[in-house]
């Protein structure tokens, strides 16, 4: 391998850099090397300006090779910021790893490629990383459409795939694999968790409004086949395309429908733009709002009138349980001065996924990757460790992990300046569990996954 493929050493940014030198170093780094520790550059989240030096002295020293785990996050694209937050949840705990000496003796390498937002990039990514970075692990997905591509990839290769953010139910449904690990709640999970109360608060005659894309269709469809088991009417389904920025055709048209309640499967910075002009029309006030699944950094900066409606979240840095506090304070110790001063779901999901990985692989005592898959599969977690409030599990069937869904709005009166949210309801997963999703993954056997030892 040459000096710019090799595997770069996991630390973490302690300064912010501005959005216009973000841009420059990452467009270098991409052409020279085609590796990119640069960030979102949004909410002046900009980790892991590289790249670093490769550390050789292992390899003369006697000391063990390596691990090297590939971080396969958008830093550019509608989720540049949620993906710069998961990358730092993931950074956190392989910090936190290799601070008690690494994994089976062995110090945690991590290494970060920009996948774009874009399927054939994640997919290119994900195979330079297993063939030419040897990576062991992959890490990292927050659209859908980027996930399952890279999850395809790492099944050819057998590689295991975190993916810790993306929501649609086929991830875990007709899209899952052996190697690949589902970490967020799905679609079909956070529909489970309001449609019901919300038909019987706001009203029977819904408009699906989603993203145009896997997420968005398959979000949309679950929230559609809930409604209607549930005595609601779906009224009319919009589609609007990644990047949207100017959202008044469609408003228009909701102005004309009235329904009673607007659910959106609508993410990154197009969420930003269409709660923004929804207020400026005060279309907040005329009919009900839902958003299937709200990322903290979507709406981190933007003003309460902006954080209108019920949203579904995984996490929230101000859960009264046992240990939010501390978890909130390592955050704010090792990224000081960040833009975003608290930790919010994707980075919750990033640190957790990738902190069970390495304890999976200590467990197994070995980095066979079959060895993990049967550790990871049907791995319970309690509540306590996942600072949620019921106990989660990965669903050996599809390879999903079912934990707590909330539902949360607009805090009215905050305890301090990022209590942006208040908690409505907490549900437990076994209420919520995508089971369609059982019936569609039919998970490849483990003697067609490729195995490998690191």
């Amino acid at each position: 391998m040459s000096d710019s493929e090799k595997p770069l050493t996991a630390t973490v940014p302690q300064k912010v850099a501005s959005t216009d030198s973000v841009s420059s170093s990452r467009r270098k780094l991409l052409k020279g090397s085609g590796l990119a520790l640069a960030g979102a550059g949004l909410y002046g989240v900009t980790p892991f300006m590289g790249p670093w030096k490769h550390n050789h002295l292992w390899a003369q020293s006697g000391q063990k090779k390596p691990l090297v785990i590939g971080l396969t996050m958008d830093a550019s694209g509608q989720y540049a910021a949620s993906g710069a937050m998961e990358r730092l949840g993931a950074m956190m705990a392989i910090k936190e790893f290799n601070d008690k000496g690494g994994v089976l003796g062995r110090r945690i390498e991590a290494i970060h490629i920009d996948t774009e937002t874009t399927p054939a990039t994640g997919s290119r990514v994900a195979e330079r990383m297993i063939t030419r970075n040897e990576a062991t692990f992959l890490i990292g997905a927050v659209h859908s459409g980027v996930s399952n591509a890279i999850s395809q990839v790492a099944q050819k290769y057998g590689t295991i795939f975190l993916n810790t953010n993306s929501s649609s139910p086929t991830e875990a449904g007709k899209d899952c694999h052996r190697t690949k690990f589902v970490w967020d709640g799905n679609g079909t999970n956070f529909s489970n968790a309001i449609v019901k109360n919300a038909i019987k608060s706001s009203g029977r005659n819904w408009v699906l409004l989603t993203n145009d894309y896997v997420w968005g269709h398959t979000t949309s469809k679950a929230t559609r086949a809930i409604v209607e088991a549930n005595g609601g009417k779906i009224v009319e389904e919009l589609l609007v395309p990644q990047n949207t920025r100017d959202f008044s055709s469609y408003l228009l048209k909701l102005q004309q429908l009235k329904p009673n309640v607007v659910a959106t499967a609508v993410g990154g910075d197009d969420i930003k733009a269409l709660r923004q002009q929804v207020v400026q029309l005060k279309m907040n006030e005329r009919m009900a709002w839902i958003n299937n699944q709200q990322d903290w950094p979507d709406v981190y900066g933007l003003g309460p009138e902006a954080i209108f409606g019920v949203f579904g979240t995984t996490w929230y840095w101000r859960l009264e349980l046992p240990g939010v506090k501390e978890f909130v304070a390592a955050y704010q110790k090792q990224f000081p001065g960040m833009a975003i001063r608290v930790p919010g779901n994707v980075y919750h999901n990033g640190y957790m996924a990738t902190r069970e990985l390495l304890r999976c692989t200590e467990e197994a005592g070995t980095t066979n990757n079959i060895a993990v898959i049967k550790k990871l599969e049907g791995r319970k977690m309690s509540a306590l460790d996942r600072l949620q409030h019921f106990d989660a599990w990965m669903d050996p069937v599809t390879h999903q992990c079912q934990q707590t869904i909330y539902m949360a709005t607009y805090n009215d009166k905050p305890a301090e300046k990022d209590d942006i949210f208040k908690i409505l309801t907490q549900a437990d997963p076994k209420d919520v569990q995508d089971m369609a999703a059982q019936g569609a993954c039919k998970l490849e056997s483990y003697d067609a996954t490729p195995s490998y030892d690191a």
